[in-house]
């Protein structure tokens, strides 16, 4: 059946494609990725028919991978995870065509590298043992760093760096987290086993320890998210990496924090998690982020830039949503997670679209360009009213739902909050007005030519998006509604 192979083969099927290129001749490299990444894409859009709005896993596969040392392939996914793999097939095409004529050496690497990328980003929001979780974690951030190091900007190898040096270094101290949780389980019941389900029906009260073991898997995640003030590797990797690297990151790697939070930390230690100290120092961060990340935005003279510093700002959102822990912020957040991954990919499309024409990320470098380029002028406000959170857009519905839900446990965090959406509002909107507005008054931008008809095709189902989750999110919200109360029952305290 359709529900017994599905995750296996969307893990698979990318570094079969890969393969595929890397062996294909150097001009059907991109063509042959696009195919692959579509036929992700196709494997993976009748989950959303397929998939029962219920709290547990569905599309479960177990087999024993290394079973003298507990581990098993074991995967699944919930309301929670669902949609973190459907915008992952989804983006991951689109990025491949819009790295079409931008990428001119080491193509077969390149989209090589972008598949198998597809493969450790699914594995990590499908896997239910955390040996594969692990393994998963690290494979996606091989393949970034290469995209970075290889194909980004100037700089670009200073932030391949510190950005493998960042996650690395919260990585290893999440696998002793894990190993140490296996040995915890085992010594209780007898059997050492890496399944998540095995080690949350049988981890107990662990003493002062889960402190320990909380932060962390709390570095590990809160570095990926990024939260204040571990932040600090996101603009040099987002400003240095090719548009579909920018695209990815935003998009998908910065998720994989918040879902590590969902799905790991949290539940794993729950009276760590809701402990007030803990809760307060989170949320504090979360707010300092949200203002924090708008106010720096507001300043950056580098448009793509400007793009990675709101990032900061709206997994800000998400984190709080997270610790506000009622089902109105929770579906807010996972709303949020999606949105951003949405709104934030077609901004960084469009400014890498704009920069090779012009060769320049400045926002000073442009003004009054919506004389020239009125279809990229009118795509960009839509996409910039949607980062914003403007009603009847996507970012409308995610915010709204943190704040309400925020307000319920937080009120004044939740009122604090508020002012960084008028602070998004403040640095896009100037933005915007300085870069497709204002006087005409360099030569250079008149000769500028506007959207071809890929790009558009690359733009189009983004702005679907953007439109259909403002107007109509209720298929999002009843999907993830059984996971997200499921959650919450089970890490707040009785």
């Amino acid at each position: 059946m359709y529900q017994d192979w599905i995750l296996t083969a969307l893990l698979a099927w990318p570094v079969i494609g890969a393969g595929l290129v890397l062996l294909a001749p150097r001009e059907w490299a991109k063509h042959l990725a696009f195919a692959v990444s579509l036929g992700e894409f196709a494997i993976s859009v009748p989950m959303w028919w397929i998939f029962v709005p219920t709290a547990g896993m569905q599309f479960r596969c177990d087999a024993p991978w290394m079973a003298d040392w507990g581990i098993h392939y074991s995967v699944g996914v919930d309301g929670i995870s669902l949609f973190l793999v459907l915008l992952t097939t989804f983006l991951v095409p689109l990025s491949v065509l819009g790295s079409y004529n931008y990428v001119s050496r080491r193509e077969r690497g390149y989209y090589a590298l972008l598949l198998v990328l597809t493969s450790g980003m699914i594995g990590v929001f499908v896997s239910l043992d955390l040996f594969m979780f692990y393994l998963m974690w690290e494979l996606m951030l091989i393949p970034m760093y290469f995209i970075i190091g290889v194909w980004g900007g100037e700089n670009r190898l200073y932030a391949a760096i510190k950005f493998f040096i960042y996650t690395m270094f919260g990585s290893l101290l999440m696998l002793v987290a894990i190993i140490a949780l296996v040995y915890l389980v085992g010594q209780k019941t007898g059997v050492y086993s890496f399944s998540y389900e095995h080690i949350m029906a049988n981890l107990g009260d662990v003493g002062s320890l889960a402190y320990w073991l909380f932060a962390a898997f709390f570095l590990a995640f809160a570095i990926k998210v990024p939260l204040f003030p571990l932040h600090t590797w996101l603009p040099d990797a987002h400003t240095e990496a090719p548009t579909a690297g920018s695209v990815i990151l935003a998009g998908v790697l910065l998720k994989m924090g918040t879902y590590g939070f969902l799905r790991f930390a949290f539940p794993l230690f729950p009276a760590v998690a809701t402990h007030p100290v803990i809760q307060t120092t989170i949320v504090t961060l979360a707010l300092v982020g949200i203002i924090y990340g708008g106010l720096v935005a507001m300043v950056q003279p580098d448009f793509k830039r400007l793009i990675a510093y709101s990032s900061v700002a709206h997994l800000g959102f998400v984190m709080l949503g997270i610790w506000a822990l009622n089902l109105q912020s929770v579906q807010g957040a996972l709303l949020v997670m999606i949105n951003h991954g949405i709104s934030t990919g077609a901004l960084f499309f469009l400014v890498g679209m704009i920069y090779e024409r012009r060769h320049s990320r400045l926002v000073a470098a442009y003004g009054g360009i919506a004389r020239v380029v009125p279809l990229f002028a009118a795509i960009l406000t839509l996409v910039s009213l949607s980062s914003i959170g403007l009603p009847g857009t996507n970012g409308f519905v995610g915010e709204f739902l943190v704040l309400l839900g925020a307000f319920q446990t937080y009120p004044v965090a939740a009122t604090i909050a508020t002012t960084g959406v008028i602070i998004a509002a403040a640095y896009l909107l100037w933005a915007l007005q300085r870069v497709i507005y204002n006087p005409l008054d360099k030569p250079e931008n008149g000769a500028l030519l506007d959207l071809s008809v890929r790009e558009v095709a690359v733009l189009a189902p983004l702005i679907a998006c953007i439109v259909w989750l403002g107007v109509y999110p209720k298929p999002f919200l009843e999907r993830m509604q059984p996971s997200a109360q499921h959650f919450i029952d089970t890490v707040k305290p009785k």
